[in-house]
């Protein structure tokens, strides 16, 4: 953020904090919004997961996609960090790893957008317990 000059600069700030506030939380239509979730434990920041949540939350809102980014503690992923989970309406939740500008930029255009899978999804590896019986 720049120094703050003139009320109209503060103005101008808390604008642009208000437009990147309602598009990471849009509650009560969060089924009909794309979902972007963020793991930022403290091994997920280390590896960048501040820069990416910035950076698809930037791009989100510029390419006009309705989404709600928020973040949410440890995926168990930490080998892959950082990592997103991102859920389009009507599918089911994709998680993937080692996600940096390109690789969000990737997952904007390819998948969210397009609808076609990307590289990097890591593999559901658990059941739940209506699977097992």
């Amino acid at each position: 953020m720049g120094k703050v000059r003139s009320l109209n600069d503060l103005k101008n700030m808390r604008e642009k904090l208000k437009s990147k506030a309602s598009l990471r939380k849009k509650g009560g239509q969060t089924e009909k919004v794309v979902q972007v979730k963020v793991a930022m434990a403290t091994c997920c920041i280390a590896s960048g997961s501040r820069e990416t949540m910035n950076y698809l939350t930037d791009e989100l809102e510029k390419r006009n996609i309705d989404a709600e980014v928020t973040q949410t503690g440890c995926m168990g992923y930490c080998y892959a960090e950082p990592t997103v989970e991102v859920t389009i309406p009507g599918k089911d939740a994709v998680i993937f790893g080692y996600v940096d500008e390109k690789k969000a930029d990737e997952i904007i255009e390819k998948y969210i957008k397009g609808g076609e899978l990307v590289e990097g999804i890591i593999p559901v590896n658990y059941k739940n317990i209506e699977e097992i019986n």
